[in-house]
């Protein structure tokens, strides 16, 4: 309420009230605001009391003289000085959030986006649509990660990720909004498939592997091997698919997550479980020799998949692009061991670009030279051989991929969410699906006791360890829906349907295995695991020199 209300409430029209209701504001509201911040430095809350009341039909503290008829000269004072609330509040957060470094600079980019690519960042191009996917699967990952238990390891982010890509695929009207080409999509997948792959290949510890020799490599090699004959064998008859394919969908299932068995295992590891005998070492170290044997024989049926000729040849190539894929990045391998140099500045920054550059080469080159499934092992090679030569100097490397990673991560799942159409879905794929799934996870848990039957491990650790190789999640994720983008490329619709297959195979076993797999993990290893607790031991010192005997006690 303004000075002039006295006057207007007489039913006379001020020409100052006029003027200020054409321009929606009250001078002396905006005088207040500024008195009250730069000079009484008072909260607002004390001088909007008496306007508050006196704007919700409520008498104020002067009613006895203004019920007269005569209009109370505090009252007026009041009504000139009055604030409303809401506008400060409106106010505060215009200056808190609107003028904040964060909202500026998004602002600033968007703007300098959307004048270089015009209506893709309108709603239903691609990248509002790649945007909105990225906010939707971190909130997804973030709800899913404060499922916390006390005992319990927490739950994969990844499933949040996933889900929020379905819900953006199958809601209605919001899939017309959000809409990505499958171009732009199989690009982005494929970049995160090279993060993947080099941070598996600089996960590789060669002295954990020769201090674990036989075990470690029993458990990478036999369980994945064993589930993917198993899995192509049952795909094979059950589902229709031709062998290639059938290995495809049998090498794309049969790795293990190091997405879930990693933070699992460093908890466990944390708290002293089977810390004595080293299992948590041993599982983490076989995870990566686990996907490196997964990605290895997917590539190479890859080849053999979508190559032209007679089936020998086929073969031929395939065994040519393992051969050629490990050359290459043989060769690259020692080239970045050496360059760049320790002494040139930001040796760190350099590193990473040149690593994560060579292993983008690599993923989208073999492709463009037409051997698709050297590309993932030549990165592979890449990255184990630069760990190498870096030494203990590649830990900078790991975490500035970590980065990467952190933003490819939730565009990876949440853009497989985004391939599955639940109203097109066959029933019977996933049934079949998740029954080739199902004897495959039992046929690994059977191997897997054997492989670490001869490792030293009594029985309720060798049930830990077979439990603990049940999860899968980031490989599945990663090269699921590499064979249905080279079904699009090629334009056999009949392809296309071998590919969607397998990727909802795939994202079926991401839905059931981590989820599974991270609740068995936490709850049997206090149970199956022994908890090694380092007890103090106090040990007794005799020293003896030539005057007498002096006993020094030590707290070890």
């Amino acid at each position: 309420m303004c000075v002039c209300s006295v006057f207007s409430s007489s039913g006379y029209m001020c020409l100052f009230c006029v003027l200020l209701q054409w321009l929606s504001v009250c001078l002396f509201c905006v005088l207040l605001q500024w008195l009250c911040v730069s000079v009484l430095c008072s909260p607002p809350v004390v001088i909007c009391v008496c306007s508050v009341f006196s704007s919700s039909g409520y008498l104020c503290v002067c009613s006895v003289f203004s019920s007269s008829g005569y209009p109370c000269v505090c009252c007026v004072l009041l009504q000139w000085l009055s604030v409303c609330l809401f506008c400060v509040l409106l106010q505060w957060l215009s200056v808190c959030l609107l003028c904040s470094p964060p909202v500026v600079m998004a602002a600033l980019w968007f703007g300098v986006v959307w004048s270089i690519t015009g209506k893709e960042c309108y709603p239903g191009g691609n990248l509002f649509g790649i945007i909105i996917l990225f906010l939707s699967a971190v909130c997804g990952g973030k709800l899913v990660g404060l499922i916390k238990f006390p005992t319990i390891p927490p739950f994969p982010p990844l499933l949040g990720m996933l889900t929020a890509g379905l819900l953006l695929r199958n809601v209605p009207y919001v899939t017309d909004v959000v809409h990505i080409e499958q171009a732009w999509s199989a690009s982005l997948r494929n970049i995160a498939l090279a993060i993947i792959l080099t941070r598996a290949g600089l996960g590789l510890d060669p002295t954990a592997l020769s201090r674990l020799k036989a075990v470690c490599l029993r458990v990478a090699v036999g369980p994945c091997t064993v589930e993917a004959l198993t899995v192509a064998v049952m795909s094979h008859f059950l589902m229709d698919l031709p062998w290639i394919w059938s290995f495809i969908l049998g090498f794309v299932l049969s790795a293990v997550s190091p997405a879930v068995v990693i933070p699992s295992m460093l908890l466990l590891q944390k708290n002293g479980y089977g810390v004595e005998k080293g299992i948590p070492t041993l599982l983490m170290a076989a995870g990566s020799f686990d996907a490196l044997l997964a990605i290895t024989g997917f590539s190479t049926c890859l080849g053999v998949a979508f190559a032209t000729g007679s089936t020998w040849m086929n073969i031929l190539k395939g065994v040519l692009e393992v051969v050629g894929g490990s050359v290459a990045g043989l060769l690259l391998g020692l080239f970045i061991c050496f360059f760049p140099s320790l002494d040139q500045e930001d040796v760190v920054l350099r590193r990473s670009a040149m690593l994560l550059g060579l292993a983008v080469f690599s993923v989208f080159g073999s492709r463009v030279a037409g051997f698709p499934g050297a590309g993932g092992l030549c990165t592979l090679v890449i990255a184990f051989l630069a760990s190498l030569g870096w030494g203990t100097e590649k830990a900078p490397v790991a975490a500035v991929l970590g980065r990467f990673w952190d933003v490819f991560q939730p565009l990876l799942f949440g853009l497989i969410g985004v391939e599955i159409k639940i109203s097109t879905l066959n029933p019977n794929t996933i049934g079949l699906g998740m029954a080739c799934l199902a004897v495959g996870l039992v046929i690994r848990l059977l191997v897997m006791f054997l492989m670490v039957f001869f490792g030293g491990f009594n029985m309720k650790e060798k049930l830990f360890i077979s439990v603990a190789w049940i999860p899968k999640a980031t490989v599945q994720a990663a090269i699921g829906s590499t064979a249905l983008d080279m079904a699009r490329m090629s334009g056999d619709e009949v392809l296309v349907k071998y590919g969607l297959d397998v990727l909802t195979v795939a994202v079926m076993a991401i839905l059931t295995t981590a989820p599974i797999g991270a609740l068995g993990i936490g709850l049997a290893g206090p149970k199956l695991l022994k908890r090694h607790t380092q007890t103090p031991v106090i040990c007794v010192i005799f020293k003896v020199t030539h005057f007498s005997v002096l006993f020094s006690f030590f707290k070890c």
